[in-house]
């Protein structure tokens, strides 16, 4: 079968035909951008923290009528407190570990900066070469325990080396412990252990004592996401946070028992009832509770517009079907099969589709390239975009079949009907 009758005819309907062809374009241009912003959710949403996040419990609580944080005598009591709480929470039954902490990857709030080999002024930006931006982590020595942090390099900290000091300083810490993202940056081919950064641009050194395979930052840190600089500190303010690594399969026991375990150190704080004990579980799904509305609201764009360019398809070819029954009974009078009156509409649909799936590569391309400026989304991949045209090459076929094959069981006698 040649082309040239088939083009022939969709001359005569031009205006179904464009219609058609762009709304292919259209469906192909978008379907291909959501589909490529699920994907990319997706593989947010699924990649590892570095955490061994089983059994693992956030507890975040706050004092009433703490002692003042900028005095000296203020700190201590606050750090007396702190370990009041750590030796309570570490002698429970059911828990291995625990460590105090300033946050945990996924949670909403975490501090940033920048480290860089040279000494500074303090003012690093973190794109100077020899620096970089990172999260910064404050655990005390049972920090690697109580999340399961992979060492894959030097040691951690030890009791000895954990300092404790007010919220509002800023004292940089003599040792450090470093995520290999940094160490690969900073110290390519060389052993990072035993070399020096420096803190935010300050100008004392930091000694690296330990690598760690892997550590998300901050959940809003996407373009330094696994650099991380873990410091041994308590941080004492009004407010404390501790990592709680439960015994397997004990994790909801430990979060029962934690709120009247704390109140009976000290009944003057305040632990919510949504948010003061959570599982690691819950900080994920609240993190990216944002990316899934968004995976969702795309995948039903995409599910309704795929739906009404086949409902469209449908629709025109029957239309056509209806138009042509005397000429398609002439052709079954001189001979064509069945099978040639079906690949005749399928072939003709194929012809639609491929001039909008055309247009509909030049849109998707021009979309994206507006995501990317606009919305800081990724450059598509090419694949993503072929998978696109065979989509809606797919669909086109399956929408055309069914009055196609309508089509194809007109009988030879309609031709003689009007005669």
């Amino acid at each position: 079968m040649t082309l040239h009758p088939i083009l022939a005819a969709l001359r005569k309907h031009k205006a179904g035909v464009t219609l058609i062809a762009l709304q292919i374009a259209l469906t192909l241009a978008i379907v291909c951008n959501a589909l490529f912003i699920i994907g990319q959710r997706f593989a947010s949403i699924n990649q590892a923290t570095g955490l061994d996040e089983s059994d693992l419990v956030l507890v975040s609580q706050q004092w009433v009528g703490a002692p003042n944080p900028d005095l000296p005598e203020g700190v201590e009591k606050l750090d007396a407190m702190f370990k009041e709480d750590l030796t309570a929470l570490r002698n429970m039954p059911d828990v291995q570990a625990v460590t105090s902490t300033n946050s945990l990857p996924l949670f909403t709030s975490s501090r940033a900066g920048s480290v860089g080999i040279n000494p500074g002024d303090g003012s690093y930006d973190g794109t100077s070469p020899g620096t970089t931006r990172t999260s910064y982590f404050f655990f005390d020595e049972q920090g690697i325990a109580a999340l399961g942090l992979k060492l894959v390099a030097g040691r951690y900290f030890d009791a000895g080396e954990v300092q404790h000091y007010s919220l509002r300083e800023d004292r940089p810490p003599a040792v450090i412990v470093i995520t290999k993202a940094i160490a690969d940056k900073l110290f390519p081919g060389k052993d990072a252990v035993g070399q020096v950064l420096y803190v935010d641009g300050t100008a004392k050194p930091s000694r690296v004592i330990g690598v760690v395979d892997r550590l998300q930052g901050a959940v809003w840190a996407k373009t330094f996401a696994w650099n991380v600089v873990v410091i041994p500190a308590r941080q004492n303010g009004n407010f404390s946070r501790y990592a709680v690594r439960a015994k397997p399969g004990r994790r909801d026991a430990v979060m029962k028992a934690i709120p009247s375990l704390l109140y009976g150190i000290n009944p003057m704080r305040v632990l919510d009832e949504q948010t003061a004990v959570m599982s690691f579980e819950q900080i994920r799904k609240n993190a990216y509770r944002g990316d899934v509305g968004m995976a969702i609201l795309m995948g039903s764009v995409s599910i309704i517009l795929i739906g009404v360019t086949a409902a469209g398809i449908v629709g025109l070819t029957s239309f056509w079907v209806g138009q042509r029954r005397k000429q398609i009974g002439i052709r079954r009078a001189l001979g064509a099969r069945k099978v040639d009156i079906l690949r005749y509409f399928q072939l003709e649909n194929l012809a639609i589709a491929s001039g909008g799936a055309t247009a509909g590569i030049v849109l998707a391309v021009a979309l994206n390239f507006w995501l990317m400026r606009d919305f800081g989304m990724d450059r598509i991949p090419v694949p993503w975009v072929l998978l696109g045209v065979a989509t809606v090459l797919m669909l086109g076929q399956f929408a055309v079949f069914v009055p196609a094959r309508r089509a194809s069981t007109v009988p030879p006698v309609v031709a003689t009907r009007t005669i």
